[in-house]
């Protein structure tokens, strides 16, 4: 199967992404699959278009945050800094655009960790942007 065509990746402050010439759920699916290949498990789904229904009563567009967690990853950081875990998981985002297309995004783990000030977590949170940016990438 040929890959749909994509815009390149690209960057934002805290985050890394690109859109996908896929409805929706074929980009979540997606977006799992390349997350499983990359050492991720997802430990939440937080269907927020459905959620913000249920208590708002507003209507969004399909929206979904997934918790993904390289647990390896995730202890040696947790090793050095106990309460980092008020900072995981590493937050990746899909939703459906207007034209129908989809966009995935992850998190920037280092911007996200320099809040820290422990340059300590430097190298793991390299490693999850390698790894989340290959996610995106093969997208």
């Amino acid at each position: 199967m040929r890959p749909s065509p994509a815009t390149p990746g690209r960057s934002t402050r805290y985050g890394y992404g690109r859109s996908l010439d896929l409805p929706f759920a074929g980009a979540l699916e997606r977006t799992r699959s390349a997350l499983q290949a990359e050492g991720f498990g997802v430990l939440f789904e937080l269907d927020l278009r459905a959620k913000l229904q249920e208590k708002l009563g507003v209507d969004l567009r399909p929206y979904v945050i997934l918790g993904a967690c390289n647990p390896p990853i995730a202890h040696r950081a947790l090793l050095e800094e106990r309460d980092l875990g008020l900072l995981l998981p590493c937050n990746v985002i899909v939703y459906e655009e207007e034209d129908g297309r989809s966009t995935v995004k992850a998190i920037d783990a280092l911007q996200m960790l320099s809040v820290t000030g422990n340059r300590n977590l430097e190298p793991g949170a390299l490693e999850v942007n390698e790894r989340l940016r290959k996610v995106i990438d093969a997208l």
